[in-house]
């Protein structure tokens, strides 16, 4: 299992470089457009770099689940023991099921309505913006189970 979401954490960290290149187009022609007139204002354009600035950070936010780099607080106070340790990270990760379980639960809705939506200036279906919420969710599920086998062996790693 744990091989299979290496190789999905490979895939997202290619979809994250595939689509900041993608971003690099509609900007600059924006930009080229705005400043020099050698191009006409495509309208299509800031649509475009928003839809994929909205993937680019739910991608990032998948990776960084898997690469424990997200940010966290620390509230809890420093645990001694490896026992104590795992509970925190256990918690820390409890919290962000519950975040990711609202992402998909409360995301899902919204992709049955981008089904009946288009955008208005590129006509682009709504579901493929919208579905980037409970994929998001779902992912963190997955990359949360992987840590979770890891607290439970440091928790039980104080037992021996």
């Amino acid at each position: 299992m744990r091989k299979l979401l290496s190789l999905y954490h490979d895939f997202l960290r290619l979809v994250l470089t595939v689509l900041m290149g993608i971003l690099i187009v509609p900007v600059t022609l924006q930009i080229t457009a705005r400043y020099t007139g050698l191009i006409p204002r495509y309208i299509w354009t800031e649509e475009l770099a928003r839809f994929c600035f909205i993937w680019i950070i739910l991608v990032g936010a998948m990776i960084a689940m898997r690469e424990s780099e997200h940010f966290t607080v620390d509230l809890l106070p420093e645990a001694k023991s490896n026992r104590g340790k795992a509970l925190s990270l256990m918690f820390v990760d409890l919290m962000t099921f519950i975040m990711a379980a609202i992402f998909v639960i409360w995301g899902w809705p919204l992709v049955e309505f981008g089904l009946l939506q288009t955008s208005e200036m590129a006509e682009l279906p709504m579901v493929f913006i919208y579905i980037a919420w409970p994929i998001t969710g779902v992912t963190w599920i997955l990359f949360l189970a992987e840590r979770l086998v890891d607290h439970i062996k440091l928790f039980r790693s104080d037992a021996a």
